[in-house]
């Protein structure tokens, strides 16, 4: 029963560093899309996705980006799975909400 225990949770953790670095190659990926289309200005904030998002070759994700104050949450369809293959398509799927802050400082 002590084994079983210990290779769940080697596997529980594998898991939750595979979910974390899925999250930092697709905010590269998106960051990397961005200053291909000359957006280098914009930045993303976060990325949000699904828990089984790591272990399917197709995921739909939420990223926030941000430019001088306004902010926009956009969905984005990956296709091909970031850490397993070679060729990634990032396609911009829709827009969730726009922010837009108005400044009136001195």
């Amino acid at each position: 029963m002590g084994k079983l225990f210990s290779l769940l949770v080697l596997l529980g953790l594998g898991y939750a560093g595979i979910y974390f670095y899925y999250g930092v190659v697709i905010e590269r990926e998106v960051e990397q899309q961005l200053v291909a289309r000359g957006l280098s200005s914009v930045s993303v904030d976060n990325v949000e996705y699904d828990l089984l998002a790591p272990v399917s070759k197709s995921a739909n994700i939420a990223v926030t980006v941000s430019y001088r104050g306004s902010q926009a949450a956009v969905n984005v369809r990956v296709q091909g799975h970031p850490l397993l293959s070679d060729e990634v398509t990032v396609q911009l799927d829709g827009l969730q909400a726009l922010r837009l802050g108005i400044s009136f400082g001195q």
